[in-house]
């Protein structure tokens, strides 16, 4: 059985989560999307989606192929683009920056864990979708669900590595919402570069 544990770690550090889901359009590879912007949220005192945001932007950010459109150009045109669907406000901030696509984020739970990172009442829980805009046809080329309630080791088995990588602990909410966004921007990038490269 010993001589079975490190195989046994390897597997399940190994295992995908099932809280994360994405689509995208056939057509991706012909898109040519390079220059994104991230749509702020309407309501700035939404600080769920300001986080979101927030963490969209700065994981865009980290990848070089991509020209994300600086937060203070973003700014500027906020005033212009503050009113309509979602749909009609990425598109218009696309074009006022010159984007091939708008990234938004919605916020879909937002709960805060009770209690400390090694002990806690209740869990942090997060579930968000990421969409990325076509500005040229006003479509949504990609879409990513992030999906979590933290659970406790003892209640999946099947998640030592997530549990390990997290640091055998309790995260927050904010913490949970990027290891969320990190990963849906690392799936869309790559989708992205293995159809354009």
């Amino acid at each position: 059985m010993w001589k079975l544990a490190p195989l046994l770690f390897l597997l399940f550090s190994c295992a995908l989560p099932g809280n994360f889901q994405s689509r995208y359009s056939e057509d991706l590879d012909r898109r040519n999307i390079r220059r994104i912007a991230v749509l702020p949220p309407a309501a700035k005192d939404d600080e769920p989606a300001v986080v979101l945001s927030n963490h969209i932007y700065s994981a865009m950010a980290a990848f070089p192929q991509w020209q994300i459109v600086s937060e203070r150009e973003v700014r500027e045109v906020v005033p212009d683009i503050s009113k309509g669907t979602e749909a009609a406000r990425a598109k218009k901030l696309g074009e006022l920056v010159h984007a091939d696509a708008v990234a938004s984020g919605k916020v879909l739970r937002y709960r805060e864990r009770v209690g400390e990172e090694w002990g806690v009442k209740s869990p942090a829980s997060v579930s968000f979708v990421i969409e990325l805009w076509d500005v040229r046809r006003g479509d949504i080329v990609w879409s990513g669900r992030f999906d979590e309630t933290q659970r406790a080791l003892s209640e999946n088995i099947f998640a030592l590595g997530e549990f390990a990588q997290r640091g055998a602990r309790w995260l927050k909410a904010e913490e949970l919402t990027l290891e969320g966004v990190k990963t849906a921007v690392a799936e869309l990038h790559q989708i992205l570069y293995r159809r354009q490269g």
